[in-house]
């Protein structure tokens, strides 16, 4: 079933009954009611970009308003927090729809009870798709801090997927340098710090609310759950000091492309001034000699060009001779 399907009117893109046991039944709009009052945990997954989905967040999910409108947030960054009723988190996956750049992360808000999950979302979350099919074929999460710790999970494989594949393109444009010194060379290395930096600006506040999450003392979260959850949090504080040290490099291959081209400069700059400084006296000499004033010696003489072109060699030597002496040749 395509998501929002049967739904669209509610803005509710899914709903599923889990059993406990990794199963879940998809169930239909009529169903839900009945569903949040008998057995298992219910999973409502919702569309917020919809003023439909808002509505029902709003109007039609019974939520608590202070929650309802922390779902709802425009700007939200990654964060988590314990109510008398559930728990409330924010977290953060890279983006993985058509056309879309990793780095331009992609929220999923959540609101999780003993008997109920609400799942909240603007844009297309693939981690969502994940447990779907994983409850589909029979091996999902069997409550709602399975559910958690199941979509941090592969939140944060997706993450690390991306952070290595930065650092290999890191990697190969760093053996480059040497190689090719270009203007589009210096711009990849500018594109891997801003696309670092956009992850790192998400990651560092998702480690926090990972960390509270594993400290949290829940009837919803089990202690199973809670080591899952700090484990996470290790992976992710990893991350972070890839994503770190990858832009370190960046900047200092930047400096070092940098460096490089100032030392080529410098070198045609040096050649220039040894050509300037052996070519000036001559110059002097050919425009001395050239002027057509009365009075110039040898003008009537065959020899005197001879002699002129003798001595201007005997300079050029020289000015050679006084430079490789002084060692500046």
């Amino acid at each position: 079933m395509s998501e929002g399907g049967h739904f669209s009117d509610t803005g509710l893109l899914h709903a599923f009954l889990l059993d406990g046991a990794g199963n879940a039944r998809n169930l239909e709009a009529s169903e839900i009611g009945e569903a949040s009052r008998g057995d298992g945990v219910l999973w409502l997954h919702v569309d917020i970009s919809t003023q439909a989905g808002r509505d029902w967040i709003q109007h039609d999910s019974g939520l608590d308003p202070t929650v309802a409108e922390a779902l709802l947030e425009e700007e939200i960054r990654p964060r988590s927090m314990q109510y008398e009723t559930g728990v409330f988190a924010v977290m953060r996956g890279v983006n993985t729809n058509p056309q879309a750049r990793a780095e331009d992360m992609v929220s999923v808000r959540l609101w999780l009870e003993k008997k109920r999950i609400i799942s909240a979302r603007k844009r297309r979350l693939m981690s969502i798709q994940d447990i779907r099919k994983e409850l589909e074929g029979g091996k999902g999460p069997v409550d709602s801090g399975a559910f958690l710790c199941e979509l941090t999970d592969r939140l944060v494989e997706r993450i690390g997927e991306v952070v290595n594949d930065i650092e290999d393109e890191l990697e190969e444009t760093e053996a480059r340098i040497q190689d090719s010194i270009s203007t589009s060379l210096r711009g990849r290395f500018s594109d891997i710090r801003r696309r670092t930096a956009r992850i790192r600006r998400y990651l560092a506040p998702q480690r926090a609310a990972l960390d509270k999450l594993s400290r949290m003392q829940s009837d919803i979260l089990s202690e199973k759950d809670c080591l899952a959850l700090y484990e996470q949090t290790n992976m992710v504080t990893h991350y972070v000091e890839d994503l770190d040290l990858a832009r370190e490099r960046a900047m200092v291959a930047q400096e070092e492309i940098l460096n490089i081209i100032a030392q080529d400069q410098n070198a045609k700059m040096y050649v220039l001034s040894i050509v300037a400084a052996v070519f000036l006296p001559l110059s002097f000499l050919t425009g001395l000699m050239g002027m057509n004033v009365a009075g110039l010696p040898g003008t009537v003489n065959a020899a005197s060009f001879d002699v002129i072109v003798g001595i201007m060699v005997l300079v050029a030597a020289l000015i050679l001779a006084f430079l490789r002496y002084r060692k500046w040749l």
